[in-house]
């Protein structure tokens, strides 16, 4: 990349250089030059460089002091539209590299030591670069739009300029084109800066922008109003703005690229779809085969047909690539089915294997894959990792968001602190905001749940419940005075409230759970458990009906195998059913409006 590397860039823009075709002698130059160069800086920063600054999600970050946005998306030619979605794809990756750093005042901040080398090996694509006036394909290209928004930033945070660059050619769009400009070139073309406070830097791809920011503990001091800090005293014209492959005209140049028909691959017909699932859920798999077209992408934990496990057999027929993650899914299951039953442990274990998963599945998200179907167990992963950035996103969900979650655990907990497992775990805070913010972020949400859907109404794509196969019950119930609890036996799940129903109105109760809550805690009441696996829907001939007054129900399959075979189901809210025939809705927590409803509905 050919700069100006005056630290004075009003002189260097007053006399536009001469553009001429290059040639292969001149690249040989150019090369050289550049190695010695890199050489020369690799042997300074060795010596005396600047330090790798670590990250922080410190709240106390929270003034505002500098800011950029800059539009993601500039060309309409569709030669281009490869390069452009290879300089979006190497903004995430910088973006996340870049995201939380905090400078601390005085210390000095270099791009290219917190980005690193832009190699292949590190997820790095071909993207358009400047080079001897022509914007010419090379892994990492694009990176000087997150250059120019941080060198702008800094500007209006009042920090010092240590080394900036200028472009030697104008991109149109750019901030070169104002004078505002900072190129970048491995590793000897650098921007560097120093904060006079202590500063968090924010850098995120969304939708259709680049976005950084500076926050600092207090107000920036000597802090200064942006201001042109390169203006060119000629006006943008052909010989001036730098020039494409796709726009200068000249096809005897060595550098030339042809037009390639898109039939071979060149240009892309149409955009992607990555779809990246987790559980085999009906509703889901019936959701993708409708939507999915035949250049998309699947990515699943394990390949269920090989390794026969039903929860993972997604149909794989019709994607252009499939991809799993069998070591990190066998992982985590192992992981899981050794952590206690109930508490901490199992909880962290199942985001630690979704977080391994997750890290293995983005790496189908290819450039030209614009849109993403995710699982809700990936979505913070992803997000947070900047994967999802300028892509069109929806979710695959299945619970309630961590943030309600845990608000409606915390109000339960503290109305009945005696109930310890509502207390048990909470996520680290900042997997909450990540779910947050990709949530807030994606523009549907593809759910069975009904509560899930009230709480996203205006962006919710609502799929119905697929009901087992069960024939509607013939047969006279054995015992009109037993209820079936689906459970598991914890607080969460409306435990304490069927079991002191139980004891007020004298019933049995057929438990379809695992007991987590000790050995004593169905004391004074009638139990028993249902163990039949040639008959797994034979337990609906023994009761009257089914309750599960939860606080937080993510697969509600016992209630809508009862609802099929013309059972009665008391349910909360949070087991995601609409208003049907045979269903009574009751709030959790609450024993009275429990009791009536058992009382309104028993014989």
């Amino acid at each position: 990349m050919t700069v100006a590397t005056t630290r004075s860039p009003r002189a260097a823009a007053a006399e536009p250089a001469k553009w001429g075709i290059p040639t292969r002698r001149a690249n040989l130059m150019f090369c050289a030059k550049r190695m010695l160069h890199q050489l020369r800086r690799g042997a300074q920063d060795f010596l005396a460089g600047p330090q790798l600054l670590s990250k922080s999600g410190d709240a106390a970050f929270s003034v505002m002091v500098g800011a950029s946005s800059t539009p993601l998306w500039s060309e309409a030619q569709p030669e281009e539209r490869l390069y452009e979605l290879g300089k979006v794809h190497n903004l995430r990756r910088a973006a996340a590299a870049l995201q939380g750093v905090v400078v601390p005042a005085g210390a000095l901040f270099s791009f290219w030591k917190q980005i690193g080398r832009t190699a292949r090996r590190r997820g790095f694509v071909a993207g358009r670069m400047l080079q001897e006036g022509c914007l010419i394909p090379a892994t990492g290209g694009g990176l000087c739009q997150l250059s120019n928004a941080l060198y702008e930033t800094a500007l209006q945070a009042g920090c010092e300029i240590v080394e900036r660059h200028a472009h030697s050619r104008i991109v149109p769009g750019s901030a070169a084109a104002d004078g505002r400009d900072a190129t970048v070139a491995w590793n000897y073309v650098d921007l560097r800066f120093r904060p006079r406070d202590a500063m968090r830097i924010e850098a995120q791809v969304t939708r259709d922008e680049l976005i950084v920011r500076f926050r600092a503990r207090t107000p920036a001091r000597n802090k200064r109003e942006p201001r042109p800090q390169a203006v060119r005293a000629t006006p943008v014209t052909p010989g001036v703005a730098a020039r494409t492959c796709a726009t200068c005209g000249e096809t005897g140049c060595f550098r030339h690229e042809h037009r390639i028909d898109s039939r071979h691959g060149g240009i892309p017909d149409d955009d992607r779809c990555a779809f990246l699932v987790d559980e085999n859920w009906p509703e889901f798999q019936e959701f993708v085969e409708n939507v999915r077209r035949s250049g998309d992408v699947l990515g699943l934990p394990l390949d269920g047909a090989t390794w026969r496990l039903p929860r993972y057999d997604w149909k794989r027929e019709g994607f252009a690539d499939v991809g799993s993650a069998p070591l990190q899914a066998l992982r985590r299951a192992l992981e899981v089915r050794w952590a206690p039953a109930q508490g901490p442990a199992r909880r962290t274990a199942e985001q630690a294997g979704a977080e391994r998963i997750a890290a293995r599945l983005s790496r189908l998200l290819v450039p030209d894959v614009t849109k993403v179907v995710v699982a809700q167990w990936l979505l913070p992963f992803l997000w947070r990792n900047g994967h999802l950035g300028g892509r069109d996103v929806e979710v695959l969900m299945t619970r309630l968001p961590m943030q309600e979650l845990h608000a409606r655990l915390d109000r339960a907990f503290a109305a009945h602190p005696e109930r310890k497992t509502l207390g048990d775990f909470r996520a680290p805070a900042e997997l909450i905001e990540a779910e947050a913010e990709a949530l807030a972020y994606a523009s549907r949400i593809i759910t069975p749940h009904s509560e899930i859907g009230r709480l996203f109404a205006e962006k919710a794509i609502m799929l119905d419940w697929r009901r087992p196969a069960v024939l509607p019950r013939v047969e006279p119930t054995p015992s009109a005075r037993c209820i079936a609890f689906p459970g598991p036996t914890v607080a969460r799940k409306g435990a304490y409230e069927v079991r002191d129903a139980a004891r007020a109105l004298d019933l049995d109760v057929l438990l379809l759970g695992s007991e987590l809550e000790g050995p004593d805690f169905w004391d004074g009441v009638r139990t028993r458990k249902f163990d039949n696996p040639c008959e797994p829907n034979g337990w609906l001939k023994e009761v009257a009906l089914v309750v599960q007054p939860a606080i937080a129900e993510e697969r509600p399959r016992y209630l809508l195998a009862a609802l099929a075979a013309d059972v009665p189901v008391i349910a909360a809210p949070a087991c995601g059913l609409a208003s049907q025939d045979l269903l009574t809705i009751v709030p959790a927590n609450d024993l009275t409006a429990l009791i009536a409803a058992l009382r309104a509905s028993l014989p």
